[in-house]
């Protein structure tokens, strides 16, 4: 059954109430709506508790996607009791985690901004993240590190726009990754957007994000590694350059 996916709609949203629709033979569940994020473009799926009326959890070790992107799977811990078809649920996002993996997800953009080379890979992490380019120019990290806190400072405004596929389709630019494309043939395709009128940045992502830049808090670049002729790791951390001592 398709999912009403209500993150895509309010990355804040934390808890929402669902009904079962389907429970699948490795005890993965499906809803009819949900708040949680399933695994994909390099984002985590979100983990959490499922509260049922007697006021028992199901604790959920992961989210994932289905057969098709429409299709989001809640997937409990091992031992924990499986809910029944048609059963009303509570659901509860981790917010902690799920919040820093906002920040992190936005800070990842903002470094594409920085360094604006076609992206070969990225994994957005709670704590740690990676992005790869494809370039092969020497650049300072402290460079980086400073330019991107300066997006941070001026808290610019992240916000959504949908486009549609053949919209898409004619602003090719749009796309920063060399290897992966956005997901289209649902009939519209989100855009994170930087910055007053998209000043800043605009590219198709269906990740969750901070609502500005400030939110995203201290962060640096830890490391550059060369990882070919041509590729280059970033990888981001919250903190500042002194924590690595």
């Amino acid at each position: 059954m398709l999912v009403n996916a209500l993150y895509r709609d309010d990355f804040y949203l934390s808890t929402a109430e669902a009904v079962v629709t389907a429970i699948h033979e490795d005890g993965g569940i499906e809803l009819d709506q949900t708040c949680f994020y399933a695994t994909s473009g390099g984002q985590p799926g979100d983990t959490g508790f499922l509260e049922r009326s007697d006021g028992s959890k199901i604790a959920l070790g992961q989210t994932r996607h289905g057969m098709t992107k429409d299709i989001i799977v809640h997937v409990p811990l091992e031992g924990e009791v499986q809910p029944l078809a048609g059963e009303k649920l509570v659901l509860h996002i981790d917010w902690q985690r799920r919040y820093k993996l906002m920040r992190m997800h936005t800070a990842c953009h903002l470094l594409s901004v920085v360094c604006p080379y076609p992206i070969t890979g990225a994994a957005v992490g709670v704590d740690d993240s990676r992005v790869d380019f494809d370039m092969s120019e020497t650049i300072d990290k402290d460079e980086v590190t400073a330019k991107m806190m300066a997006l941070v400072h001026e808290n610019h405004p992240v916000y959504l726009q949908w486009i549609t596929d053949e919209e898409l389709a004619a602003n090719p630019g749009l796309v920063k990754s060399k290897n992966v494309r956005p997901p289209v043939g649902l009939g519209r395709v989100s855009l994170v957007c930087i910055g007053e009128n998209s000043a800043v940045d605009s590219q198709p992502c269906g990740g969750t994000h901070v609502s500005e830049t400030q939110e995203v808090g201290s962060i640096y670049i830890a490391k550059i590694e060369k990882k070919g002729k041509e590729n280059r790791r970033f990888r981001i951390r919250f903190g500042s350059p002194g924590d690595e001592a």
